[in-house]
């Protein structure tokens, strides 16, 4: 004969009773049968019920009618397998008022066992319409935020293309008029022209460069990429601005592989070489590579005029420039280091620097290494085959949807001596290449008008002309997608604006002879 189940004194059935009306929750304790036996004072400020109205009732009472039959699968399941733990996880829980309304609520789930072998369940109902009001309130300022990101990255996408534009043909045309005119006066006023338009070029990349890493329209997009494509493509980009001021470029040979976004750490070595070159008089730059078990360091370093002790903390803050000396050229509006320190930290790497008054500068850049073998870039370079002195000049296909920017394109190239063709679309430059199937390289702009772009020209104009013809894109996006658009050793990627020498520069290392 089993004994009866144990009788709780008056005192400690009290106790209970208001133990459970102070708790902060509506309680309500019920069968698993879905039958409710209790429910605490709680339940009058949440729900509008007496408690005593409740009692008998089924728990799908309290939900809206909705809702009511998905909630009988579920508390037969729970019935199956009670356990401590809170309702609809992830999901937005509703229960209904008295009066026909709703609440939003959080229910957490607690079985206990009385009456011998007869279950219970306690439900602790709180109401979230605050917390879900914060929660839709932070989704609502989180996809505002976006968008506002999403407008202010859209506009400096056209910013870039629509700012270089016209710096672009100010550029060219200077290159193409310094070749035509031999007056001494002329060739002055044209020189400080140059100048002027450099120094707009470097002060409008590095505040939009700068812009850009703030809005965050930067994202890394880190892979495994092999470092000697990238150090040559250096080589080739800054060997004419170092000899021109007398200088010689290293650039070390190495078969390392790291992981980190190629495009990114291209734009750190850039500025580093740009300022090193700037900051030398005389003597090297070099472009190094230094291979460990986890990791690879690269150095860029210089002869030129070091860096006072006391000056190192201050080089990486904006218009920060060191004192040089008074026969010295200065150039720029100390950004880069600037835009370094910031690209350093999206990429999350390491970035040291040693210097000395008077005895050069080395910034050394740590990369991990890359997680497993890769292979050459697609596309390897193959060595342009030298022009016979008797071989007409080079046909050079120019693409460009600004009339601007394309005749003072084709003028400069004609006037160094080129054979130009133009066009401004696509399908015009697909006409232009089976009409002249001796062009020997292409330079398209790559945002073009009706939403074509360069990567789609340099594809159809090299099957028309069945050849891998070497390409100069030229952009004034400076996305990281554009950045990072390569798609091989023989397609070379430069930014507008780019100067008259530059690009001559470029073509004569293209088609020598």
């Amino acid at each position: 004969m089993s004994s009866p189940a144990p009788q709780l004194d008056a005192f400690t059935a009290r106790f209970l009773r208001e133990a459970l009306d102070s708790a902060p929750d509506a309680i309500v304790i019920a069968e698993l049968s879905g039958r409710i036996r209790y429910a605490n004072s709680q339940v009058r400020s949440l729900l509008g019920y007496e408690p005593a109205e409740l009692i008998g009732q089924y728990i799908e009472q309290l939900l809206p009618e909705r809702l009511r039959g998905r909630h009988l699968t579920h508390r037969r399941h729970y019935a199956e397998r009670p356990s401590v733990r809170p309702m609809g996880t992830g999901l937005d829980l509703y229960a209904l008022r008295k009066d026909g309304s709703e609440v939003s609520v959080e229910i957490s789930l607690s079985p206990i066992a009385t009456e011998g072998a007869r279950a219970l369940t306690v439900a602790a109902l709180r109401d979230a319409t605050e917390r879900r009001r914060n929660r839709l309130e932070l989704i609502e300022a989180r996809e505002a935020a976006d968008r506002a990101n999403q407008r202010k990255t859209r506009f400096l996408a056209t910013a870039s293309h629509d700012l270089r534009q016209p710096l672009q043909t100010l550029a060219l045309l200077n290159g193409a008029l310094r070749r035509m005119i031999t007056d001494a006066a002329a060739a002055e006023a044209l020189a400080h022209q140059e100048q002027a338009i450099g120094a707009m070029s470097r002060l409008l990349n590095a505040l939009l460069d700068i812009s850009k890493l703030e809005s965050g329209a930067i994202r890394p997009d880190p892979r495994d990429f092999p470092l000697g494509a990238l150090f040559e493509e250096m080589r080739r980009e800054f060997t004419g601005l170092a000899s021109g001021k007398g200088l010689e470029l290293r650039a070390a040979a190495t078969s390392a592989s790291v992981h980190s976004d190629r495009a990114l750490v291209g734009q750190v070595l850039r500025n580093l070489l740009s300022n090193a070159i700037k900051y030398t008089r005389r003597g090297t730059v070099e472009l190094r590579c230094e291979s460990g078990p986890e990791s690879v360091r690269i150095s860029v370093a210089d002869t030129g005029i070091g860096i006072a002790a006391d000056e190192l903390e201050h080089i990486f803050e904006e218009f920060y420039q060191i004192g040089v000396a008074s026969n010295t050229t200065r150039e720029g509006y100390g950004l880069g280091l600037s835009i370094v320190r910031r690209l350093v930290a999206l990429l999350g790497l390491k970035l040291t620097v040693a210097s000395g008054e008077g005895r050069g500068t080395t910034f050394t850049l740590e990369l991990p290494r890359a997680n497993g073998p890769v292979g050459d870039a697609p596309g390897a370079a193959t060595v342009p085959q030298t022009r016979q002195a008797s071989a007409p000049e080079p046909l050079v296909l120019l693409v460009d949807d600004d009339p601007g920017v394309r005749g003072a394109t084709a003028m400069l190239l004609r006037v160094e001596g080129y054979r130009v063709v133009t066009a401004s679309s696509l399908a015009e430059a697909l006409a232009q290449a089976r009409e002249n199937p001796g062009i020997a390289l292409l330079l398209t702009d790559y945002h073009l008008r009706e939403g074509d772009t360069g990567t789609q020209v340099i594809a159809a104009v090299r099957a028309a002309l069945r050849n891998e013809l070497p390409t100069v894109l030229i952009s004034g996006d400076t996305s990281s997608t554009v950045r990072g658009l390569r798609p091989d050793d023989r397609v070379h990627v430069v930014s507008k604006p780019i100067d008259a020498e530059q690009l001559l520069s470029l073509l004569r290392t293209l088609l020598p002879g």
